[in-house]
C-alpha cells in the first residue's frame, strides 16, 4: 500500500434514498448524510455545527440502505474521498464534487427505534466525521494570518489508489488531491518543517465550504481540516536509542552464544521486556 485514504462518518440520512441501475446492473445510491458537531472557533468558543457529505453506495449495500436506511435514521460508513471532474457544458469552466465511497455501512438505530435523549448525556451524544490520509504533499505550505492573528496554512496532499480492473485483469492507479486546512500553532510548525514532496499523515475532519466565482456562481469545496499532521520517514531520537541498545546488546549476546556453541543466527532479544501472559481475568468470575 503506498498510501491511505479513509473517511468515517457516525452521522444521520436526511433524505428517502433511491437507487438506480448501472447499464451492467449494479445498483447504485446517493446518500446524504449530515454530521452534527461541536468546534471550537478561532476565538477558542465552542459552538454546535454540522457538516454535509454525499456518499455513493454501491451494490448490495445500495440496495440494504435503500430498504432499511429511512430519512433521520442514523448510520456508520466508512470509505475514501474521490473527485470527480467535468466540463460544463454551457460554461466550458473545469467543475469538481467530492464524495466518500462507502466501502462499510452500519445502521444504528435500534429495532425499536430512536432512544429519547438522556436528560444527563453531553459529550456522549457526539458523531463522528474523520478523515486519516497518508501522501505526499503537492506544493510549499502556504500560511497566512487572520484578522485577529490566528494563523492558518493549506497544504495539498496526494493519495493513490490502486486495483485491478475486473474485465481487462490490467492493474490501474487513480490520484486524489486533498486540501487540507491548518489552524494556529500546528500551522506555523507545518510551514517550519514541512515541504513539497514530503511524506504525511494527516488526521481531521471532513469539510465543505461554498463560495462565489466573480460571475456569481456558487461553487463548492471540499477539505481536511486537519487537528493532526506528521512528518514521515524521518528518524526518531527516542526510536533510534532503542534500536541502538537492542542492536549493542544483540551484538554481545551473539558473542557469548558463540562461546556456548550456539547458533549465530539466534534472535536478538536482549532489552526486551518479558511479557506475562497469564490472564488476570478468572473463569469463576465472568457472568456468562
Amino acid at each position: 500500500m503506498f498510501s491511505l485514504n479513509r473517511i468515517q462518518l457516525i452521522g444521520y440520512q436526511t433524505q428517502p434514498i433511491s437507487v438506480r441501475q448501472t447499464p451492467g446492473g449494479t445498483s447504485v445510491t446517493d446518500l446524504n448524510i449530515v454530521v452534527p458537531a461541536l468546534i471550537k472557533t478561532e476565538s477558542g468558543e465552542t459552538i454546535a455545527s454540522r457538516s454535509f457529505h454525499t456518499v455513493t453506495a454501491w451494490g448490495g449495500m445500495a440496495e440494504v440502505a435503500a430498504q432499511f436506511l429511512k430519512p433521520g435514521g442514523q448510520v456508520f460508513i466508512a470509505g475514501r474521498l474521490q473527485t470527480d471532474s467535468w466540463e460544463d457544458e454551457k460554461t466550458k469552466e473545469k467543475r469538481s464534487k467530492t464524495k466518500i465511497i462507502a466501502s462499510e455501512l452500519i445502521l444504528l438505530d435500534p429495532k425499536a427505534g430512536q432512544m429519547e435523549v438522556p436528560a444527563s448525556a453531553g459529550k456522549v451524544l457526539g458523531c463522528c466525521n474523520r478523515a486519516d490520509v497518508i501522501g505526499n504533499v503537492t506544493r510549499d505550505p502556504e500560511i497566512r494570518t487572520t484578522t485577529n492573528g490566528t494563523h492558518v496554512l493549506t497544504l495539498g496532499v496526494a493519495t493513490n489508489e490502486r486495483w485491478k480492473d475486473k474485465t481487462s485483469g490490467e492493474m490501474k492507479e487513480k490520484s486524489e488531491f486533498h486540501s487540507v486546512v491548518v489552524w494556529g500553532d500546528l500551522a506555523q510548525e507545518v510551514n517550519a518543517a514541512i515541504k513539497k514532496g514530503n511524506r504525511v499523515f494527516v488526521t481531521g475532519r471532513v469539510q465543505t465550504r461554498s463560495w462565489e466565482t466573480q460571475a456569481g456562481a456558487k461553487r463548492y469545496t471540499t477539505e481536511i481540516v486537519a487537528d493532526g499532521v506528521s512528518l514521515l520517514g524521518v528518524k526518531n531520537a527516542v526510536a533510534e536509542e532503542s534500536i541502538r541498545s537492542d542492536s549493542n546488546a544483540g551484538a554481545a549476546r551473539e558473542e557469548s552464544s558463540a562461546s556456548r556453541g550456539q547458533k549465530e543466527s539466534e534472535p536478538a532479544m536482549a532489552g526486551i521486556p518479558d511479557i506475562s501472559y497469564a490472564s488476570e481475568i478468572k473463569v469463576e468470575d465472568l457472568p456468562f
